[in-house]
């Protein structure tokens, strides 16, 4: 695994994942620690840490991205249900094609990537395109394992979000798309009932918007437990350079 891990690939995250075990340990750390239903969920393989600072309403969109277009809606709250304000949050997610920027050359630097700030109601919104599931690498030890094990090696639809904000556990969640054929069977065992997300189809076009049809919304809610907020070490540091 070790020989595998790059700076654009991390094999031992993936193993991880794969096995269950990322799962495991995020369910017993969350949810007052494994009691309740959470929405922490998996980090994954490709977060970066140096993702763009963006405006509420701005488009994760840097290089052409065919795709249905997408516009979430985003609100964090405490557990008592009260705004957070001044929380950070990355978002980042695959391409239609089922290729995260930094495995895909042909992508821009950064494309369907951001980082938010949450306003005095702890809201914000951005656009950006609908993800797709895809299939996580099988080109190495991670690909023995599912192989051995007689499995598929898909990943369901989802949009990543990891929220900071001091005060709070620092929460990183993935939300999942519920029409996705492998929802039931994910590779990496992350989806839980609590983070099917509601993303409602649109057939007409939205001109305000510039949406063709079809296309997507999602309203997304958050809800913050108290303790430390801690970023975790990014898995990846570049971009894999096109041959």
């Amino acid at each position: 695994m070790g020989q595998r891990t790059t700076d654009s690939h991390n094999e031992v995250v993936l193993m991880a994942g794969s096995l269950g075990v990322s799962a495991l340990v995020c369910l017993l750390n969350n949810g007052d620690l494994g009691q309740t239903e959470t929405q922490a969920n998996l980090l994954g393989p490709f977060w970066r840490e140096d993702q763009p600072l963006c405006a509420s309403g701005d488009t994760l969109v840097r290089s052409t991205t065919p795709g249905p277009a997408l516009v979430v809606d985003v609100r964090v709250e405490d557990g008592a249900g009260r705004p957070v304000q001044g929380a950070e949050v990355d978002v980042w997610h695959s391409s239609p094609e089922g290729l995260y920027e930094n495995q895909d050359p042909t992508q821009a630097e950064m494309n369907l990537r951001g980082r938010f700030l949450t306003d005095a109601d702890g809201r914000f919104h951005f656009k950006s395109v609908k993800p797709a599931g895809y299939p996580i690498p099988i080109d190495g030890p991670v690909g023995e394992l599912v192989k051995a094990t007689g499995r598929h090696n898909y990943r369901p639809a989802h949009l990543h979000f990891m929220i900071y904000q001091p005060g709070f556990k620092t929460l990183i969640s993935q939300i999942y798309v519920p029409d996705d054929e492998h929802l039931d069977s994910d590779v990496q065992f992350g989806v839980t009932r609590a983070l099917i997300g509601d993303y409602v189809r649109h057939d007409e076009p939205e001109a305000k918007l510039g949406f063709k049809a079809p296309w997507y919304s999602l309203d997304q809610r958050f809800v913050l437990e108290r303790g430390e907020a801690r970023r975790p070490r990014p898995p990846i540091r570049s971009k894999v350079e096109a041959r």
